[in-house]
């Protein structure tokens, strides 16, 4: 595990990371920047699986922050990207959004209500009854279950939703089947944004705001942890966990360097 004058390339978690209710947190834009004028290999990762890469980056921009499209790694992309690797070529019966169903399209998956191999349940805003038994009715007809991300509830302006977690824990009493959940705390989903950008666990860093999410997945994935104040966690939170991260700072501005790199002639 590195420490963090040995890390190379980081993995950030979005929201109470880089952005608060759509707005920039301190130190966000200025730390994107860097390690885009330094070459630094770095994926801005999200458990939600509603939206695409390109809303995303549009989403980040609005707020202050230029982070292009192929640095987005989403929960979305990274079921897809675990389908392929199992079932290339396969089929889905989906609920969920367009950056579910894009980034299994992308992957060479057909959308199906027929026999698919794969049930894939990611976040939507639009939960209907009738989709949730016809997961049911294809879940115990064999299809396999995949779950984008285990979180039971979201956030939103009015107070908390139910989220991913709360639907599959439905399909999963009826079914009896157990999903596999492909989002954080998975550490497969830093592994597969490892691939992505050609980084190893020896030389990588992950930021994030949850222990039971970001820090605990990072730990199993052998990265370097920094959990970040900015969002849920407090010094309470941290002490209910038996692991801890390996550094702990107040905000990513902390991350920013002050004085240029020298560069030798």
């Amino acid at each position: 595990m590195a420490t963090r004058d040995e890390v190379e390339c980081w993995l950030t978690d979005m929201d109470g990371v880089l952005v608060h209710e759509n707005q920039a947190l301190p130190g966000a834009p200025e730390l994107i920047q860097q390690w885009l004028e330094e070459g630094t290999e770095f994926l801005v990762l999200t458990n939600n699986s509603i939206f695409t890469p390109r809303d995303l980056s549009a989403r980040l921009r609005w707020s202050g922050i230029d982070v292009p499209e192929d640095r987005i790694w989403t929960s979305a992309l990274a079921t897809a990207d675990f389908c392929k690797s199992q079932m290339p070529g396969g089929s889905a019966f989906v609920i969920g959004e367009a950056g579910m169903t894009t980034a299994l399209h992308e992957a060479g998956f057909i959308m199906t209500e027929t026999a698919p191999d794969y049930v894939v349940v990611g976040e939507t805003r639009n939960y209907s009854f009738e989709a949730i038994t016809k997961a049911v009715r294809l879940i115990r007809d064999g299809a396999r279950f995949i779950v984008t991300n285990p979180d039971a509830t979201g956030p939103s302006a009015e107070g908390v939703l139910p989220a991913t977690g709360a639907i599959a824990a439905m399909i999963e009493k009826a079914t009896g089947k157990q999903p596999y959940v492909v989002g954080k705390p998975n550490p497969m989903m830093f592994r597969s944004a490892m691939n992505r950008i050609g980084a190893h666990s020896e030389n990588t860093g992950m930021i994030g705001d949850r222990m039971d999410t970001d820090v605990q997945a990072g730990i199993e994935a052998g990265l370097h942890t920094v959990l970040v104040m900015t969002g849920i966690s407090d010094q309470a939170e941290i002490d209910r966990y038996p692991f801890r991260p390996s550094e702990v700072i107040s905000g990513v501005h902390e991350l920013v360097r002050t004085e240029p790199i020298e560069v030798e002639m």
